[in-house]
């Protein structure tokens, strides 16, 4: 008989999983284990999951390779990877390979409780999606775009400059912001390192990656004043940044195409 969880938390130590077991009964969420990546896609092929939780660095195969193993098996459960080994070629790599979140160890309890209902949220939305496939659910990223997971965006401008957002979906999943927190002029952004934050209307936190490495020429203070303005039109209107880039063409690679979207 299959089992249903809300979550497959996948870590080779078990003072890991026991956490985030802690961590979620508060949640009143339901978790199960594997401590290692070939036990894992065992209780995949019996089991129902909402959601799974995995390391990076496990013996045998590693949190990549168990992304791109779920890639091929078309399973659709999303996958929220976390690391002590938190790198920023980490993040970019998670989220390439199709995880819809990243977190770094240690973690806190709001930390993890943000992006745990986060990606609940995204699976409830993709089962909505499968028993209606004619509605639109979220907005995706217009074709010419590229963006880091469902994290952020950039789009080109002729100037040699990008305009940085995040994604509608991302936005959804968030389900309702009361502010945002972003960084100033001439600070410098890494791709893949956290770039804002956006403050949502139920307490929790959430944090936005940077699909681009360069300088800040201009934040959309906008923003600031009016945070519904990113829900409302989150590719056009609701940019945050205008960004000098450093290595555009290096780190295009490691985006995803909208047009694929």
């Amino acid at each position: 008989m299959n089992l249903q969880f809300d979550i497959l938390v996948v870590d080779d130590e078990q003072v890991i999983i026991d956490s985030v077991i802690k961590i979620a009964k508060m949640e009143d969420v339901s978790i199960d284990s594997a401590l290692d990546v070939p036990t894992a896609l065992i209780k995949l092929e019996t089991n129902n999951y909402n959601l799974i939780f995995s390391d990076i660095m496990m013996p045998g195969m590693d949190g990549f390779q168990f992304l791109q193993e779920i890639a091929q098996r078309k399973i659709k459960t999303p996958v929220i990877i976390t690391t002590g080994y938190s790198t920023l070629d980490n993040t970019v790599k998670a989220l390439y390979y199709g995880a819809v979140g990243f977190i770094p160890k240690p973690f806190s309890f709001d930390e993890l409780s943000s992006i745990i209902k986060r990606g609940l949220r995204y699976n409830a939305l993709l089962k909505k999606m499968e028993e209606d496939s004619s509605a639109l659910f979220f907005i995706p990223c217009p074709p010419k775009y590229l963006r880091l997971g469902f994290s952020s965006w950039l789009a080109e401008n002729y100037d040699s400059t990008v305009l940085l957002g995040t994604t509608d979906i991302l936005l959804k999943l968030i389900e309702s912001i009361e502010k945002v927190e972003l960084l100033n002029v001439d600070d410098g952004l890494k791709q893949g390192n956290e770039c804002a934050k956006i403050f949502a209307e139920d307490g929790l936190i959430h944090t936005i990656y940077s699909s681009v490495t360069g300088r800040i020429l201009e934040v959309n203070e906008k923003l600031l004043s009016n945070p519904k303005l990113i829900e409302k039109d989150p590719y056009f209107e609701g940019w945050i940044y205008r960004v000098l880039p450093s290595d555009l063409e290096n780190e295009k690679s490691q985006l995803i195409s909208c047009s694929s979207d």
